[in-house]
């Protein structure tokens, strides 16, 4: 049911682009299929589109969200306790840091830039409205100030979505051991470097019948692998090669909470299938940047699942 695919071209809010999309958010296959080099949009729905086979994965994959800032100095402790979770558990863990504070803005002077020598902007506008949601726009909210963080936004025992650093790994750990895998995800992704078009065709199956799809909101979040660049230590000094890891970069199609699962996207298969295009800003390394593709529920925050695609 290729008609009902939902297609979004180039950047959108969280990216300057020089790009001009006359209609970004069609609901037919009719995008920016300039961005395709070898043909049409026909070409590519009857030669390069896609047949999603029966999703066998069995195990639910943790997202730990890192609030965090390149002048925040006890931030570092924090993103080394993520990266390390990461590697304890292959497979199982993936990491989004995002570079916002509980009020969604140049948290004091922890964001800024240009500002001694700190001249990477890691922020966006996503970033910042995440960071908002989870601190100041949640009456209650722990969030007070970096860093802080989430692990798939469940509610471990505080009564929020988020949490301290110094919880991560009990949550993490407790998480992987229940595996209550409720969603899966799959996707399939096609770059092409001539024309940094990054086509990507993602299916949702929701395995638990409790689960309402009106409640569900499918979420595409760009992250850049790694990049050498300046941060404030625990004593106040500067570590000019510091190797900032998993950052987040917005969302490819300028919804930070994602696109709600509609019955325009319901396939034969009973399961929902979203079709997107986005043309990669020309600042960012495609050999150095992936994707996360997570569900997350609307009502609770809690992220049933989530799966990494390189570009």
């Amino acid at each position: 049911m290729k008609k009902l695919i939902f297609i979004l071209a180039a950047a959108t809010l969280a990216f300057a682009s020089c790009d001009k999309v006359e209609n970004p958010y069609p609901v037919s296959n009719q995008g920016d299929y300039s961005l395709y080099p070898d043909g049409d949009s026909a070409y590519y729905a009857a030669n390069v589109w896609p047949t999603f086979t029966t999703n066998t994965n069995t195990d639910r994959t943790i997202l730990i969200e890192d609030f965090t800032g390149h002048r925040c100095i006890y931030c570092p402790a924090a993103a080394e306790l993520a990266h390390q979770l990461y590697e304890d558990n292959p497979g199982r863990v993936l990491i989004s840091s995002i570079h916002s504070g509980p009020t969604g803005q140049m948290e004091g002077n922890q964001q800024v830039v240009p500002s001694e020598g700190y001249v990477e902007n890691f922020t966006n506008d996503d970033a910042f409205a995440i960071g908002f949601k989870f601190g100041n726009g949640t009456a209650g909210s722990p969030f007070q100030g970096n860093p802080f963080g989430s692990v798939s936004r469940k509610d471990h025992g505080n009564g929020f979505p988020v949490l301290m650093p110094q919880q991560w790994e009990n949550a993490t750990n407790s998480t992987i051991a229940a595996n209550d895998l409720k969603v899966n995800i799959q996707a399939v992704g096609n770059y092409y470097p001539s024309t940094r078009g990054f086509f990507l065709h993602t299916e949702v199956d929701i395995l638990d019948a409790g689960l309402s799809p009106d409640d569900l909101n499918i979420v595409v979040h760009l992250i850049e692998d790694s990049l050498v660049a300046p941060q404030k230590l625990s004593d106040n000094s500067t570590e000019h090669d510091y190797i900032h890891r998993d950052i987040f970069r917005g969302s490819i199609d300028g919804f930070a909470f994602g696109r709600p699962l509609d019955a325009d996207h319901l396939e034969a298969s009973g399961n929902y299938e979203y079709f997107y295009i986005y043309k990669l800003p020309s600042q960012y390394n495609p050999d150095n940047m992936h994707v996360i593709i997570y569900v997350r529920d609307a009502v609770t925050e809690e992220i049933y699942q989530v799966i990494k695609k390189d570009l």
